[in-house]
């Protein structure tokens, strides 16, 4: 069965659609369940009240016909034969196993919004969330301007943004140089001034966090930040302990945020292994914020390692990382993982007031956390 701690009946079915997937000879066949699946994880109610009184299924867009029959099977006998066939004909049965134990506290889209809703769970509701702090732009792999960030955030009411496109050290993802982001930096003070008083867009980066836990930009060049995100993107599929790697990087002067800590990736990539109670006591200690990814392929840190950043008493950041501006609505799934956690809203710093924040960005890395 499609393994996968914390999964409702949508993240299940999901789960399996993608073992499906996995096992297919085509690609037309591979991605149509791809499609299906994340159809089933976005579905923002249970697949359960889908099922109409004749036994047949409402129609949900992108599955079609074979996607349907296996989310029958599952509603009605709580497994999928045709799934589990096409694994033993096929010879991928071993990939298939490693990526089910891939997919550990993910959260659907019916989920985050019954984590959203219910009322027994503490931490911060939508209402308390004032800005999003990791989001990428067309300057590096992004495909929203930086007047899109700003509208983008005010018709959801926040406050402020942070644009944080990738640095130089990460040409695959289209780092930005250190003229390019002067240029940037220029732009981001002509739409301050059009919007003082309205909104904020803070000037930041997702920097890269080197195999030695060093950062891929110069510490002058981090000074010319308001944010830094320092975040993996290399090593996410080792078993070697990188313990000694992630503390460097919340040791680094002038990182605020450890972005994506682990770097997992859904039914891909476990991502980096630590001891996180090592890396979380030194977040704490240089007043770094340890971040909940919202992206749905990412939810990283996710609520149940979360926890343990809570017991060590850390800050967090609640992020959507958003491409373009639909997926600023992922921020609600980091939501969800904080409210899950048990974060309290006092240590949330997108629920901080803007002079709040700049205060904390602009203080010693070392100072106490508030």
């Amino acid at each position: 069965m499609a393994r996968g701690e914390g999964m409702d009946m949508n993240g299940t079915i999901a789960a399996l659609l993608r073992d499906l997937a996995a096992v297919q000879e085509s690609t037309q066949s591979m991605w149509g369940y791809k499609r299906a699946a994340s159809a089933i994880l976005g579905l923002e109610e249970p697949i359960e009240s889908l099922l109409q009184p004749d036994g047949t299924l409402r129609k949900i867009p992108h599955v079609g016909p074979s996607s349907t029959r296996v989310i029958l099977e599952v509603l009605r006998t709580g497994s999928s034969p045709t799934v589990e066939r096409a694994i033993a004909d096929s010879t991928k049965r071993a990939d298939v196993e490693r990526r089910r134990d891939l997919r550990g506290h993910f959260l659907s889209r019916a989920q985050v919004l019954a984590a959203l809703r219910n009322p027994a769970l503490r931490g911060p509701r939508v209402d308390d969330y004032r800005g999003d702090l990791q989001m990428h732009s067309v300057w590096s792999d992004g495909s929203q301007s930086l007047e899109d960030i700003v509208n983008g955030g005010l018709n959801r009411g926040y406050a402020f943004c942070a644009v944080t496109d990738h640095s130089y050290g990460l040409p695959i993802a289209g780092g930005v140089s250190m003229s390019e982001l002067a240029a940037q930096h220029r732009e981001i003070d002509a739409l301050n001034v059009r919007f003082r008083g309205r909104f904020r867009l803070i000037k930041g980066i997702e920097a890269n966090i080197r195999a030695d836990g060093t950062i891929d930009m110069e510490a002058s060049e981090l000074a010319q930040l308001e944010i830094v995100v320092a975040a993996p993107h290399s090593a996410l599929r080792s078993a070697a302990d990188q313990t000694v790697r992630m503390v460097g990087a919340v040791s680094t002067p002038g990182v605020h945020i450890l972005g994506h800590p682990r770097g997992r990736m859904y039914g891909s990539r476990p991502g980096v292994t630590a001891d996180w109670r090592l890396v979380f006591a030194a977040a704490k200690a240089h007043n770094v914020a340890i971040e909940i990814d919202g992206d749905p392929s990412r939810q990283d840190l996710d609520y149940s390692v979360a926890r343990a950043a809570v017991r060590a008493g850390c800050l967090f950041a609640l992020d959507s990382d958003a491409h373009s501006v639909p997926e600023l609505q992922y921020a609600e799934t980091a939501i969800a993982h904080a409210r899950l956690a048990g974060i309290p809203k006092a240590r949330i710093v997108n629920c901080w007031e803007i002079e709040k924040l700049l205060d904390w960005l602009r203080r010693s890395p070392t100072a106490t956390a508030p």
